[in-house]
């Protein structure tokens, strides 16, 4: 695990768009952290490396957004704040999200860490102090 400190949304971004460069087709991330820690913002970091040309916003209200890049064709982005069980998950099908062959990014991915394979990777993101944007992160 690597720990580092991130004093702007531009950090976190390029923090993330530093993350992305290991990344591949059918890897699973899952971004904890409280609300405003980040996750969205690391998360855009990652689509923009990676090349997505789509906006990048947090899926809250309908759940998952589709992206696609020509380095990874199928990139799904989850927030998962608004589920309640994880029947709600299989119901609108994650277990096939979880066999196709894209990246996956979870915001919220608490209440699927039980179905997640043990190769997920997680990175972690927390206000670190009372200063605006200021965050601890570990990958």
């Amino acid at each position: 695990m690597v720990t580092v400190i991130s004093r702007s949304v531009e950090e976190t971004r390029k923090l993330g768009g530093e993350f992305a460069d290991g990344l591949s087709v059918n890897d699973i991330v899952s971004v904890y952290g409280e609300l405003g820690a980040g996750k969205t913002q690391f998360i855009k970091g990652i689509c923009t490396s990676l090349g997505v040309k789509q906006v990048v916003n947090s899926p809250t209200f309908i759940i998952v957004n589709e992206y696609s890049s020509e380095r990874i064709k199928r990139i799904f982005h989850f927030d998962l704040y608004r589920i309640k069980t994880l029947n709600e998950m299989y119901d609108i099908g994650f277990d096939d999200y979880l066999d196709s062959e894209g990246l996956i990014l979870i915001e919220w991915p608490e209440l699927v860490e039980s179905i997640l394979p043990e190769s997920t990777k997680k990175v972690r993101l927390s206000n670190k102090s009372e200063i605006e944007n200021m965050r601890e992160i570990t990958l």
